[in-house]
């Protein structure tokens, strides 16, 4: 296992900082995530699925004598994750400052909506925000209807999620060269704003405004998603010239070429009218079977259930089964990185604490 003997201690609750230790745990790591006392609230359906591979235990935290045997543990610890507002683990009494006179080689890794510092750290928030703030549905979306409502969550995972793990990692190799932990401050906002790579150098560096459908990738051109005569939808990339020919060749368009190859913006958008009227003629199977055979950077709208049946997530093994407490196997999403050297190894969510639990006062182990 590629994080075999790194042992994490995971506050976090929700979905950023489950999902990070989720990844840890899948790459090998130990994790062992930090509870509330079970209320007889109904779990959160997704649960299973951030929890596996980990061991939990069930404390209160208001209790100072927890407070004082979960200090002590951290020597023992690599890695905490927590995911309160600023100030809330100083104040329960564990706070980097706090923790790494215990251990001076903590890696320390804070995830919030706002970050440790600045003038928004004390807010609340949920992924729609930090993504609107960072600029990133000003220019998303349509003129008509604004800003889009998207299925997944951006700032929480590609801001939050992914980027705690890679800089919990280079933390564990900065440890390794020098022994020295610290305290990492991931804003899932902050985040969310890096993610603008393409967008953010029109405005930094040629001062050009960002607006919606005014730009190649945003419905400036005929990059974007066309109905079937049957309401479904075709997704079409295809923006290199090669790909723009295998496109009007598909379409059996070849008068189109002289179009769509002049790449000026009034061209681009002429010939999206094209397509949507062309996309409108045939159905959805009979599109999937026409573009199956060219490589034009043309694919369909799937459902999710079509996902997961679909040949090349079940050749690239991305869905797994996960045995559960009660003896039966939940189907779950398969972790994405692939290897030559391991396999991630499932276990069942909530696996019993192994080690003595008895010297943690006030923790029932799950």
């Amino acid at each position: 296992m590629l994080l075999n003997g790194l042992k994490v201690l995971d506050f976090s609750a929700l979905l950023p900082g489950p999902f990070a230790t989720m990844m840890l745990a899948d790459l090998g790591a130990e994790v062992v995530h930090i509870t509330k006392p079970t209320t007889g609230e109904g779990r959160w359906i997704v649960d299973d699925y951030l929890q596996r591979s980990k061991k939990s235990i069930a404390v209160n935290l208001k209790d100072s004598t927890v407070i004082d045997h979960l200090k002590a543990l951290m020597a023992e610890y690599d890695i905490v994750v927590e995911q309160f507002r600023p100030g809330v683990m100083e104040r329960l009494g564990l706070g980097y400052e706090s923790l790494k006179e215990v251990n001076p080689s903590l890696i320390y890794c804070s995830i919030s909506g706002y970050g440790q510092t600045g003038p928004y750290k004390d807010k609340g928030g949920h992924d729609i925000n930090y993504v609107s703030l960072a600029g990133i549905h000003g220019y998303s979306g349509s003129q008509q209807q604004g800003p889009p409502n998207l299925g997944i969550q951006i700032a929480d995972l590609a801001g939050g999620s992914l980027h705690a793990v890679v800089a919990i990692l280079a933390a564990v190799i900065y440890r390794t060269r020098t022994g020295q932990g610290q305290h990492l401050d991931i804003s899932m906002t902050d985040c969310a704003l890096a993610l603008n790579a393409l967008a953010a150098p029109e405005f930094l560096v040629q001062g050009k405004p960002l607006e919606r459908e005014q730009m190649m990738l945003n419905g400036g051109s005929f990059y974007g998603h066309f109905a079937t005569q049957d309401g479904r939808y075709m997704s079409v990339g295809s923006i290199e010239p090669k790909f723009r020919q295998a496109l009007c060749m598909a379409i059996n368009r070849q008068d189109l070429l002289p179009l769509v190859m002049s790449y000026k913006p009034a061209d681009e958008l002429a010939f999206k009218q094209h397509l949507k009227e062309i996309f409108n003629t045939k159905t959805y199977a009979e599109w999937v079977e026409i573009f199956a055979k060219i490589d034009a950077c043309v694919e369909p709208v799937l459902s999710f259930e079509e996902t997961v049946n679909h040949p090349l997530f079940l050749a690239r093994n991305m869905f797994v089964d996960i045995p559960q407490k009660d003896g039966t196997m939940q189907k779950q999403l398969a972790c994405p990185i692939k290897s030559d050297i391991f396999q991630p190894v499932y276990t069942a969510v909530n696996e019993h604490l192994n080690h003595d639990s008895e010297a943690i006062v006030g923790i029932r182990v799950k």
